[in-house]
């Protein structure tokens, strides 16, 4: 007796939904007769050769063959707890996080400000990080910056944040009326930790404490920089890299990184293979993380995202992320503009 046929139009899921979370029914067994049916609910790792693997919270993969498959539908991933908060910090808090969370291999101190160098490798890691104060008027303290930086063949950078209880518009002001230009507006997005590791998907990623040549081929950013970028990636009080195997052999569906820093872990390099966008896997990357932060005695998360991505912005405010403050970078006039 086909004891599914009254049953499959409750299927509402294809091979085209794997990477999504699903919550399915199938037949366990007969009993007397009759069917005995049972739930699962976890992501949908593979559906291939007649049968599809959900895999549960808990890593567990349950295979059902198709003619046992009795109802199934998508479901949304676990949501962020109502009312949670992320730890209050201030401004420079968060800064000096961001700092020892991508750290420049080469800095120097010009008073309390520190200067950091990384052969290019991103600005945030190339850039003077103005923190209390130089010891000099800032025309001096600016003109010091841009010597340093030179010396090195690089532009000079001076971070500025902005808004926040603390942030330093009087700084900015002061660039710019040396002639100092904004550019590279970035949110600092905060949220609580918890929340985080109980979002679905973590079973399926892969976590090291290494970079490996699949992770750096998915990674967009290295641009053949070698050491330099090797040293900030890597570099940090707890680091944990992230990854979802893909398809084919080379690089992962799926990446991200993790740093662990006191009471906070610095999440960024999420970032998914457009092939396989819309399947959950950016949140399983950061669940995952976030459950591992969690185990280090981290309570609060946080990211640095360019405040004109929209795609990723979208994705953090899905996941919680509220702004605490804004920065942006000043870079010092060029040998050209006199």
């Amino acid at each position: 007796m086909d004891f599914t046929a009254g049953a499959r139009a409750d299927v509402r899921i294809t091979p085209s939904d794997v990477g999504k979370r699903v919550s399915v029914r199938r037949i366990a067994e007969i009993v007397g007769g009759r069917p005995v049916f049972t739930d699962a609910v976890g992501v949908l790792t593979s559906w291939d050769a007649g049968a599809l693997v959900v895999t549960r919270r808990n890593g567990e993969a349950v295979r059902i063959a198709e003619p046992l498959l009795v109802a199934a539908k998508i479901v949304p991933d676990t949501p962020v707890r109502r009312g949670a908060r992320a730890p209050r910090a201030t401004v420079r808090e968060l800064q000096e996080s961001a700092a020892r969370c991508w750290p420049a291999p080469e800095t120097a101190r010009l008073g309390t400000w520190t200067l950091r160098a990384a052969g290019g490798f991103t600005r945030r890691a190339n850039s003077a990080l103005p923190l209390g104060e130089p010891g000099l008027p800032v025309a001096a303290a600016a003109e010091a910056v841009a010597r340093w930086y030179g010396a090195r063949g690089l532009p000079a950078y001076i971070q500025v944040t902005t808004g926040g209880e603390d942030g330093d518009e009087a700084l900015a002001a002061s660039l710019d009326a040396l002639g100092w230009t904004a550019e590279g507006h970035a949110l600092l997005r905060t949220a609580p930790l918890a929340p985080l590791a109980d979002l679905s998907g973590a079973e399926r990623v892969r976590l090291t404490r290494e970079v490996d040549s699949g992770w750096l081929a998915r990674y967009h950013r290295t641009g053949g920089l070698g050491d330099a970028a090797l040293a900030v990636l890597t570099g940090g009080p707890s680091v944990w890299l992230a990854s979802v195997p893909g398809a084919a052999e080379g690089a992962p569906a799926a990446i991200g990184r993790c740093v662990v820093d006191g009471r906070w872990a610095s999440f960024g390099a999420v970032e998914t293979d457009p092939a396989s966008r819309r399947g959950g896997l950016a949140t399983a990357v950061v669940a995952a993380l976030a459950r591992k932060a969690l185990d280090e005695g981290a309570s609060g998360a946080y990211l640095q995202v360019e405040a004109d991505n929209e795609g990723a912005r979208a994705l953090w405010d899905r996941l919680g992320f509220g702004t605490h403050h804004g920065y942006h970078y000043r870079r010092g006039p060029r040998p050209a503009d006199g």
